[in-house]
């Protein structure tokens, strides 16, 4: 009896102790980040533009070639932390933070694509100094092609990462997941709630997809943890401890922060530019892609995992663009080569399968070689 419970006490020590490390890395995920940023010897750096714009970005010391990263919405520049430990080896790296995100400014008369791809083609003047090849990923990759198409003689190269283009233009997008999630940004200013934070959780779109057969799965799983958490935690991001990564909820959460509650830096008005689709005046989506002159390669995600379609049973796109807009992207560059059915990711391929982030900017420097 005695040398039973000896083996039941230590089988409990060592759950215990697996489940406090379990906790520990999981909740310091994201700090873990930046140290890994950090040890790379990636800075992070600022420049004010003539008229006082202010763009926030990341750079290592390098003689190599340089290399621009434009992240995608509602993130910043230290989202390619996954990549970055390949990059810095190879390029000089700028990364930097779209206007409405993390350090640079949030002025919305900026956030229009125009606007920002002209500063975006200043910072190359006068920070970087030389020719880059410029990558882009989703609402960064619409601007990242905008500027290789109106700075031709200053883009070498070009990687668009699951850009949506087409899936963007009025008439189109609104049977899209991505434009349910700009509806609901301005459903939370009309509402005169005070937390955009309680209110994307508690009425995202997603939640029709956790709650089959009259059940309430997502108010158990997903918003009664992230109230508690934010009754002992008031103004930050719920991070639910016991939440794998691979199960992607914790970020989920943090697709929630923002400025206007304070607990992010994104600002909300900048997403609902997409959603009245101010961001885009001025662009023309299939003319920037023809103009585009130097090489390119276009990544594009494969269906949803266990779907047989991009879309929903209601017709509604639940990625980025489907096959026939990559093959139609594909067609409009005049040099490009389409690297289309990537798996095992979700939008953000080099968060999700850094090994074909890689893969596409080797394809791109064979093509410019």
């Amino acid at each position: 009896m005695k040398k039973i419970l000896i083996v039941l006490a230590s089988v409990i020590v060592l759950i215990t102790v697996g489940l406090l490390s379990f906790k520990s890395y999981n909740m310091n995920l994201p700090k873990q980040r930046i140290k890994k940023i950090q040890k790379l010897g990636v800075v992070e750096k600022q420049v004010t533009l003539p008229d006082g714009s202010i763009i926030n970005y990341g750079e290592n010391a390098s003689d190599k070639k340089a290399l621009l990263l434009i992240h995608g919405q509602e993130t910043t520049w230290e989202d390619y932390a996954n990549v970055l430990p390949y990059l810095v080896k190879r390029y000089r790296v700028f990364a930097i933070d779209c206007y409405g995100h993390g350090g640079s400014s949030k002025n919305p008369e900026k956030y229009p694509i125009l606007k920002n791809g002209a500063d975006i083609i200043w910072f190359i003047d006068n920070v970087v100094g030389e020719n880059v090849i410029i990558s882009g990923h989703s609402s960064g990759g619409l601007l990242a092609t905008w500027v290789a198409a109106n700075a031709p003689d200053k883009i070498d190269g070009l990687l668009i990462e699951d850009a949506p283009f087409f899936t963007t233009e009025k008439g189109r997008a609104e049977k899209t997941f991505a434009y349910k999630g700009f509806q609901l940004m301005r459903d939370f200013f009309e509402s005169g709630e005070d937390s955009y934070t309680k209110y994307y959780i508690k009425n995202n779109f997603i939640q029709k997809y956790f709650n089959q057969g009259g059940t309430d799965v997502w108010k158990f799983l997903v918003v009664d943890p992230a109230m508690k958490y934010l009754e002992k935690n008031p103004g930050t991001i719920p991070r639910i401890w016991y939440y794998p990564e691979f199960t992607q909820l914790n970020n989920l959460y943090t697709l929630a922060a923002n400025m206007q509650d304070g607990n992010g830096e994104y600002d909300l008005r900048f997403g609902l530019m997409f959603y009245d689709f101010s961001w885009f005046e001025g662009f023309n989506q299939a003319e920037t892609l023809q103009a585009v002159k130097c090489p390119s390669v276009f990544l594009h995600v494969a269906k949803p995992k266990g779907s047989k379609s991009y879309y929903d049973e209601d017709g509604i796109l639940m990625a980025a663009l489907d096959d026939k807009d990559a093959k139609r992207v594909h067609k409009l560059l005049p040099n490009n080569a389409l690297i289309g059915n990537i798996e095992g990711s979700m939008h953000d391929i080099h968060h999700d399968r850094p090994d074909e982030f890689i893969r596409g900017l080797k394809a791109l420097e064979d093509m410019i070689r």
